[in-house]
């Protein structure tokens, strides 16, 4: 992917046809009810704000501050303390929403249009009242919710209430004040209707813009959303260590892309579960490789590995090749310990609940370099292990039913996880076993058994 493309990724439009999930939905609703506190707050600030200013201010000598401007200032900021008091308590009604967006143009625009009446002016003089720019915070505070409708909304009461200011004020004074100079509109109480269009128009230029930017946002945050869920049921498909190594990788992973290190593998697989499966239904049958699984894979984790892949009823697992380790031998064998002697306990359980079935874990472990690399073409890839390890592991786990035993590794293996730190469990025996020939491998190897 080119470094435009990926600079315009996360703004591409998803497909029309593909369904945004109920979850995704209910992400944004939380997301949008949060929002509306968050207005909620900013409207009782601006009330609060607007009131300490009518109180601290120093009355103008030529001013009647009279009774309605603090009257309208108590409602406004009752109304606006029940509105944030609601929105803690239930979704707020898209009726009451409109109802808000009323009452703050109204508050506005009634405080505006006393402006003349405090003053003892024409009616003209309230079109220059700077409390007008208000308007601009009130419809912008909507931009918090991801909805371009209240936006719109807000714009459009705010357009509407100036047109209908500008009106009053021309039914007034009479046409005879509509004037086309701007030092007369300035200096006099002359209303120059191309002035008050002006504010008309920016009004609804910012409505408009911040109405487009929302549409943008909102189907972003959908997006955005949508992937974070995706990537976090994907996440339960991957291993930690592979989704890192995914994420932080600087470029693109491509097929190909390869590391080689030192590290060690662990193959596990369940003896008998083929005639288990032949007899038993489906669902026991996945029940039983679940139930196993919940138990090896912790001890794994817990090791420092990951699981690469499930193997039908077996699995490979990885340590020190997602991510370098100076003891991957040690963690891998003290981790098939481990698994093989909870495997013993596990197949008793399963005796006692489907009778003498001979289920019984065998494992191997092997150490060496392998190459972690991503497989697959440019529609998939995945992350595995190759490597001498890797194949000599696979057939030593097979070679259990040769020698009869539950666990093998190589004494190369042992004697790197031994000086790397490892140390047998007492109730683990290791029993070598000389110079052995396992199928697929062309010299004799020296091995050691779990008992």
């Amino acid at each position: 992917m080119s470094d435009r493309n990926k600079l315009l990724a996360p703004f591409a439009r998803r497909e029309s046809n593909r369904a945004i999930p109920d979850r995704v939905r209910e992400v944004v609703d939380r997301f949008e009810i949060h929002s509306e506190r968050l207005i909620g707050w900013v409207q009782l600030a601006i009330g609060l704000f607007i009131t300490a200013l009518y109180l601290v201010s120093p009355r103008p000598v030529d001013g009647e501050m009279q009774h309605p401007v603090p009257i309208s200032l108590a409602v406004y900021l009752c109304f606006t303390a029940l509105r944030l008091f609601l929105s803690y308590r239930i979704r707020l009604p898209a009726w009451f929403l409109g109802l808000s967006v009323l009452v703050d143009i109204a508050l506005l625009y009634g405080l505006v249009w006393y402006f003349h009446v405090q003053y003892g002016q024409g009616a003209s003089f309230s079109l220059k009242a700077p409390t007008v720019m208000y308007v601009f915070v009130f419809i912008a505070i909507r931009a918090f919710r991801f909805d371009p409708a209240w936006v719109l909304a807000t714009g459009a009461a705010a357009a509407l209430g100036w047109v209908g200011l500008t009106l009053y004020a021309i039914d007034a004074e009479g046409t005879d004040a509509i004037t086309r100079s701007f030092v007369a509109y300035i200096h006099g109480d002359g209303i120059l209707v191309g002035a008050e269009i002006d504010k008309i128009v920016a009004i609804l230029v910012l409505t408009t813009v911040l109405a487009l930017a929302l549409v943008r946002a909102k189907r972003l945050l959908a997006a955005a959303t949508l992937e974070q869920i995706e990537r976090e049921e994907i996440r339960r498909f991957l291993p930690a260590d592979v989704e890192r190594a995914i994420v932080t990788s600087p470029e693109s992973v491509v097929a190909g892309d390869a590391e080689e290190r030192e590290a060690a593998i662990v193959i596990l697989d369940i003896r008998g579960f083929t005639g288990f499966m032949a007899r038993h239904d489906a669902r026991q049958v996945v029940e039983v490789l679940v139930g196993l699984h919940a138990r090896i894979v912790p001890v794994i984790e817990r090791h420092g590995g990951i699981v690469d892949k499930y193997l039908g009823d077996g699995l490979l697992a990885t340590f020190g090749a997602t991510r370098p380790s100076r003891t991957a031998a040690a963690e891998a064998l003290a981790a098939l310990c481990e698994i093989l002697a909870l495997s013993r306990e596990w197949a008793r359980e399963m005796e006692t609940r489907f009778g003498p079935i001979g289920l019984r874990v065998n494992g191997a472990a092997t150490a060496g370099t392998v190459v972690f690399t991503a497989l697959g073409d440019e529609h998939r890839l995945e992350y595995t292990v190759i490597g001498d390890p890797v194949n000599l592991a696979a057939k030593l786990e097979k070679h259990n039913k040769v020698e009869q035993t539950l666990g093998l590794t190589t004494r190369a293996s042992l004697d790197m996880a031994q000086a790397q730190g490892f140390r047998a469990p007492a109730a683990a025996s290791l029993t070598r076993l000389d110079c052995r020939q396992v199928q697929g491998v062309d010299a004799p190897l020296d091995l050691v058994a779990f008992a």
